[in-house]
């Protein structure tokens, strides 16, 4: 099994974490668009050209699936991509959704989607959750988190300034979705910011629940080829996913 992850940028390498820690597939190829990153403040024609470009890229490769991380990506141009596409590819956002069904029984909780500006508008998350009956939604776009993990500023301070700038007129939440593959990384310092029995739900698991629940996987593979491509400074991205994946 040979998979191959988009993303507009490096995010999507938390996504890849969480496919090597579950050992489903014997080959991953990722691509992180970094010369055109943030997708989240592009239209949705630009969004869907970027994406079809990017399985153009992934036809010089014999690919058994196709996983866009990119939430910005899967609310806007998906069926596109299964329309170019040679192989099966996938979203997180219904991933997503299905988790928080798998994870809650109180179809009453409060639901907070964070996402890109685009991902938010789009309104993916909440057409999913209120499919799976789950009405009590928020969502904020909260586009400052993806320029602060590109650059990898995790100062405790400039990330509470900026919690607080976004949350402050929220209500308390019991689960978060965290809409964009850029935000696990900022998962711990969430964590101390909301209170403490918040659930966080984020792409990497939810997706590869997904795929064990759609498809058959017959073996494991414990050491996975890993391929790393970006449109713009590709050593960049590998000297990342050495330190995030510990490769």
């Amino acid at each position: 099994m040979k998979v191959g992850v988009f993303d507009s940028g490096i995010g999507g390498l938390s996504v890849v974490k969480s496919l090597l820690e579950a050992n489903l597939f014997e080959e991953i190829v990722y691509f992180g668009d970094t010369a055109r990153v943030p997708y989240g403040i592009k239209d949705k024609n630009t969004i869907i050209r970027y994406s079809i470009e990017a399985v153009e890229f992934f036809k010089n490769f014999d690919l058994d699936l196709i996983i866009t991380a990119c939430n910005t990506v899967s609310a806007y141009a998906l069926c596109e991509m299964r329309e170019a596409a040679h192989c099966p590819v996938v979203g997180v956002v219904q991933a997503g959704a299905l988790a928080v069904s798998n994870t809650l029984t109180c179809k009453d909780a409060n639901i907070l989607v964070l996402g890109t500006k685009a991902t938010i508008a789009s309104k993916a998350y909440e057409l999913e959750l209120h499919t799976l009956e789950f009405m009590n939604i928020q969502t904020k776009a909260t586009g400052l988190f993806v320029p602060l993990v590109e650059e990898q500023i995790y100062n405790k301070n400039v990330l509470d300034a900026t919690f607080d700038y976004y949350f402050n007129d929220l209500q308390e939440p019991d689960v978060v979705i965290l809409g964009c593959t850029h935000f696990p990384l900022l998962l711990r310092y969430l964590k101390s910011y909301f209170k403490k029995e918040t659930l966080f739900i984020h792409s990497g698991d939810a997706i590869v629940a997904y795929l064990k629940r759609e498809f058959v996987f017959s073996r494991t593979y414990m050491h996975p080829k890993l391929k790393f491509f970006a449109s713009e400074n590709p050593d960049g991205l590998k000297k990342i996913a050495r330190e995030w994946l510990g490769i």
